[in-house]
């Protein structure tokens, strides 16, 4: 079962106590992919998803914000129709503050969702009907597809409202509403009440930290070894072009027995080679000889070329 199936699974269990939320959640299903059918005077009511979770919360909040004892309602392939007999569907549309646009698209009042639990209802009803979300452990993106711009920016306001900073582009004539940052995605899923999966994103975002935290500490180790190794190397090639060129007898006592040393433990850190010496020396008292060391081969292989 993918991520975001899971957290369908675990929305279509939540529904308000209060009516007023109810019938926020319904609506931003039925808003999202919801149509009026049938004449205009009692016009049915058709939702149209092959997702039986979104059919299976939209029956849910049918019985429980209305009557439907005596209601047609039948389930399609593809589709939940409520029949428009005894004008049950016009009077969920009036229930749910629904209107039709100039192209007959349904659009929800802002009046149903005043209420801060109406607006988390809202989203979470978004989410089920026209939602997803990718796996955490491939990468962090949560989005809302709409046919329509009016719907994704109502939507957007919503989650502004609860410090989400969602963003919305057009992907082939729709409306897509997303968040892409991990923490973020958590703070949605806390709006829509999503407790478990949101305690499985934040577990996948724990452990990816952990590992880059780890992978950039071996990196960096790594980095730091490679750049010891070269300047020991560095060191040691000055060090055997002074030998060659001048000899050690021509050094101070001082750097002629680092420059020994060197040469002696190639892997030793500058702290170790700082401890072999007759009077001991610290990192940066070993540096200090060394850099001299390597002015002093410099100078050499400029004094060569000069000639040459």
């Amino acid at each position: 079962m993918s991520f975001s199936r899971e957290v369908k699974e675990e929305l279509s269990g939540r529904a308000g106590e209060a009516r007023h939320c109810q019938l926020a959640e319904l609506a931003a299903i039925v808003n999202s992919c919801g149509n009026l059918v049938g004449p205009k005077g009692q016009p049915g009511l058709e939702i149209m998803t092959e997702n039986e979770i979104v059919a299976r919360k939209c029956f849910t909040l049918l019985e429980k914000a209305f009557n439907i004892e005596n209601v047609e309602i039948f389930a399609e392939a593809g589709k939940l129709l409520i029949s428009e007999k005894q004008g049950f569907a016009e009077q969920v549309c009036q229930a749910l503050k629904l209107s039709q646009d100039a192209d007959g698209g349904l659009l929800v009042s802002g009046l149903l969702t005043q209420n801060t639990c109406c607006k988390r209802a809202f989203i979470r009803g978004a989410f089920l009907a026209a939602g997803s979300m990718s796996d955490p452990e491939k990468g962090y993106h949560l989005e809302f597809v709409f046919p329509i711009k009016d719907k994704a920016e109502q939507l957007r306001e919503m989650l502004q409202f609860f410090d989400v900073d969602a963003k919305i582009v057009i992907r082939k004539k729709y409306y897509v509403v997303y968040v892409k940052e991990g923490s973020q995605i958590v703070d949605v899923l806390n709006v829509m009440e999503a407790h478990t999966s949101l305690m499985e994103l934040e577990n996948v975002r724990i452990l990816k930290g952990v590992r880059n935290s780890v992978n950039r500490q071996v990196n960096c180790e790594a980095a730091n070894i490679n750049k010891t190794v070269n300047a020991a190397a560095k060191q040691i090639d000055d060090i055997i072009y002074i030998r060659d060129t001048l000899g050690f007898h021509t050094l101070t006592e001082g750097l002629e027995e680092i420059a020994v040393l060197r040469i002696q433990y190639p892997e030793a850190s500058l702290k170790e080679l700082g401890e072999m010496l007759s009077v001991p020396l610290g990192k940066s008292g070993v540096n200090h000889r060394l850099k001299k060391l390597s002015s002093i081969a410099e100078a050499l292989r400029e004094e060569k070329e000069e000639q040459v």
